[in-house]
């Protein structure tokens, strides 16, 4: 019994979504492997360890539709004309809930200046899920969107949580972070400043 601990202790921390939410996968899956073969890079910055994926840059956002923290529907069109930050999470991913913070303090600094920092829960609850988190933590500038039925999720197909993809003011991907990041990095900081610019 003490052995299966530390086993189920590492499944945590590759993200594995509970069964009910493990998604399977899908076709044009990003590989967990090279970042080479994404067009990307590998970093691992402490706790933080993601890839960056830019062979889909260039591409038009989704217009599925995601739940805003009032229960209305919203799509990324309706943020046409600031650069948007897509952060995809759940409550039970640890690497994720470690990001957070760091979005938050992204948001207060750049929101200001017009970027749309959008942390969409893939929760099958929904927003049962993300409005108590975002009641029980200190993330004053972030918002509990919600996306249920995992469209942006099987959409961006990376297959890990968090995901986070960066537009331009255009709607235009520019890259994916796969993985969890320090957004207040050097790194985040030229991905953020070069959606700024756009």
């Amino acid at each position: 019994m003490i052995l299966l601990l530390p086993a189920a202790l590492a499944a945590c921390d590759r993200q594995s979504p509970p069964k009910e939410q493990a998604n399977a996968a899908l076709p044009g899956e990003v590989p967990a492997t090279s970042g080479e073969a994404t067009g990307g890079a590998t970093k691992k910055e402490g706790a933080f360890d993601y890839r960056l994926d830019r062979s889909k840059a260039g591409a038009p956002a989704p217009d599925f539709a995601f739940q805003n923290p009032d229960g209305g529907e919203r799509t990324l069109q309706d943020f046409a004309g600031k650069p948007i930050l897509v952060n995809l999470w759940a409550t039970w991913c640890a690497p994720c809930i470690a990001e957070m913070p760091t979005l938050d303090r992204i948001a207060a600094t750049y929101g200001p200046k017009g970027l749309a920092v959008l942390t969409i829960s893939q929760d099958n609850q929904g927003l049962k899920a993300a409005k108590p988190f975002f009641a029980k933590h200190d993330l004053p500038h972030l918002k509990g969107w919600a996306d249920p039925e995992n469209q942006l999720g099987f959409h961006y197909a990376t297959g890990l949580l968090p995901t986070t993809v960066i537009y331009d003011r255009q709607g235009k991907e520019m890259v994916r972070v796969i993985g969890a990041m320090d957004w207040e990095g050097p790194e985040a900081k030229a991905l953020i400043d070069a959606a700024m610019a756009s």
